[in-house]
């Protein structure tokens, strides 16, 4: 008689060095975040993260490049402002109105934003 054995449940991918966002965020989750940044910055994985050249693979975890701190740094920002000034509101309709600010907002698919000078007409 064969014993049936069910088969082993797939462990949940945990991500290491997590400081920002969730403990337990999913691996699709981490994937639609990381996408939208790469997307908001014009970069690759590279940009923020390190390839540990004994294993030829990314080394997620490693804080070796300033930029992953940056990055840090400016999802807390994202989210303070967010919280403080855009706290979503219901419209005219009774719609929720999704407000706020993301890396979008500034970067518009460039690395390092550079402040626009505003244009100011002389009068004669």
């Amino acid at each position: 008689m064969a014993s049936l054995k069910s088969a082993p449940e797939p462990e949940e991918k945990k991500f290491k060095n997590l400081k920002v966002l969730p403990k337990n965020i999913s691996e699709d989750a981490m994937h639609e975040v990381m996408e939208e940044w790469e997307h908001a910055l014009g970069v690759r994985c590279g940009f923020c993260h390190t390839r540990n050249e004994e294993t030829k693979k990314m080394d997620w975890a490693s804080d070796a490049k300033p930029e992953k701190e940056m990055a840090r740094k400016m999802f807390k920002m994202t989210a303070m402002l967010n919280k403080k000034y855009f706290a979503a509101k219901k419209d005219s309709l009774g719609m929720i109105a999704e407000t706020g600010v993301n890396c979008n907002s500034c970067h518009q698919g460039t690395e390092h934003p550079e402040p626009k000078k505003a244009h100011v007409e002389e009068k004669h």
